[in-house]
């Protein structure tokens, strides 16, 4: 038995409630069993009960034994003062509150049927990487898209939330941090840590002073990378960026947070997606929009495509590393699947956190909208999902299937999906 089982027992009343008594032989009668809570506190809050004839409403605390509750030590914590039962597997010590009042308590060891108990643990056991994967098929086609639901909301949340420290840290600029996610982006999983730490050290007001000027607005983001420092043969544009970038350094006083060349990672990856190439695109967007996140507020999806269709500068049609030219001329855009993942990564969270922020329910509505029209991306974990007869057709699919996969099944939370609960929902 684990305390994880135990709430799933509690949660979905996987228990004989005939002539229920606390361990004090009083009777006890449920009126709702609470909302589980996810913070500090009891485990279930709003919970109401009947214990003899006096109805009582609180909370209600999980344990495996009743002396967890002193090695929690809650006893001390006044939080727990509005506990009203005690629900244990085992009862092997008489608790009380921090007020010295003594807590109702429910013990469940002999009213779990041995098969619910074993199909817990075989779930739980299992050592495929989606452990319900043999029953899969046999669930409702509700309980999955439930799930779906309930995984995107937090693959959002926790986009947004991690999202937000990076707002905060630019003192609540949106513009700012929608440069610094979009650069992100932009080195897509290879080179997208140092895409960031690009953006951060290069802060979008000294862009914006030139994005009517190409080679300055490229010699500030190759010059400040580092990538002007090992350069194969200096042809002539590549000295026109080293001089502007000398200049504009001083002028804005960069010099002390240049990156180092030997961060940025060319090894097997594809040309097109070279850190210079990636870089050149950025470029050109910067210079094609000022106020990015206000684009991502206002423009439809199709308009949003559109403003990542920017063309780059000439150079890059025939480089796609400084100073060596390539064999034969290369378009060196953003693909449409680049421009998806990008939507996917950068403006969906965006405007979600903006619709928390702002207490705007349509940009959430915006946000999910999006995931429903665009492609679904295409891994490897999405391949198992299709190999379970799961259908990913959309953004939406995929991000919420990424995020079970991730987060409920490799860590075994099968007890808190619905897919799982269904599978243990067969007659106890």
């Amino acid at each position: 038995m684990t305390e994880e089982i135990l709430h799933f027992i509690w949660k979905f009343q996987k228990f004989d409630q005939s002539s229920l008594k606390t361990t004090k032989n009083k009777s006890l009668n449920f009126l709702d069993v609470g909302h589980w809570n996810k913070d500090a506190g009891a485990d279930f809050s709003l919970a109401k009960l009947k214990i003899d004839d006096i109805e009582w409403v609180g909370d209600i605390e999980i344990h495996l034994k009743s002396s967890d509750w002193e090695k929690h030590a809650h006893q001390k914590d006044k939080r727990y003062n509005q506990v009203i039962l005690h629900v244990v597997w085992e009862d092997d010590k008489v608790i009380f509150r921090p007020d010295k009042s003594p807590i109702p308590t429910l013990e469940l060891k002999n009213r779990v049927s041995g098969d619910l108990l074993r199909r817990c643990q075989d779930l739980l056991a299992n050592q495929s990487v989606i452990p319900c994967e043999a029953r899969f098929e046999q669930v409702r086609s509700i309980s999955k898209l439930g799930m779906l639901d309930k995984a995107l909301t937090q693959r959002l949340e926790k986009k947004a939330q991690k999202l937000r420290l990076l707002w905060l840290k630019n003192n609540q600029n949106w513009e700012e941090t929608a440069y610094q996610l979009l650069a992100q982006s932009f080195g897509f999983k290879i080179n997208q840590e140092v895409f960031l730490d690009l953006s951060q050290r290069l802060p979008l007001k000294y862009l914006l002073k030139h994005r009517d000027q190409p080679v300055q607005i490229e010699a500030l983001f190759f010059g400040h990378a580092g990538l002007l420092k090992e350069v194969q043969e200096i042809d002539e544009y590549c000295q026109k960026l080293q001089k502007e970038y000398q200049f504009l350094a001083q002028k804005y006083q960069l010099q002390d947070s240049q990156l180092s060349p030997t961060v940025w990672k060319f090894a097997r990856t594809r040309p097109a997606n070279f850190p210079t190439i990636r870089m050149a695109q950025l470029s050109a967007l910067i210079l094609k929009n000022a106020n990015l996140f206000s684009a991502f507020l206002s423009k439809d999806l199709e308009g949003l495509k559109k403003l990542f269709q920017v063309e780059v500068s000439p150079y890059w049609k025939t480089h796609y590393l400084l100073g060596k030219k390539s064999e034969k001329k290369h378009k060196a855009a953003l693909g449409a699947s680049s421009i998806e993942n990008i939507l996917i990564n950068t403006v969906v969270p965006i405007l979600v956190l903006y619709s928390q922020e702002k207490n705007q329910p349509k940009y959430l509505e915006k946000a999910t909208s999006f995931l429903e029209y665009l492609a679904a991306e295409n891994n490897k974990i999405l391949q198992t999902w299709a190999s379970l007869g799961m259908k990913v057709k959309t953004a939406f699919d995929s991000q919420a299937l990424i995020e079970l996969y991730n987060h409920f099944c490799l860590e075994k939370r099968c007890l808190q999906c619905q897919i799982g609960n269904e599978i243990l929902s067969g007659d106890d």
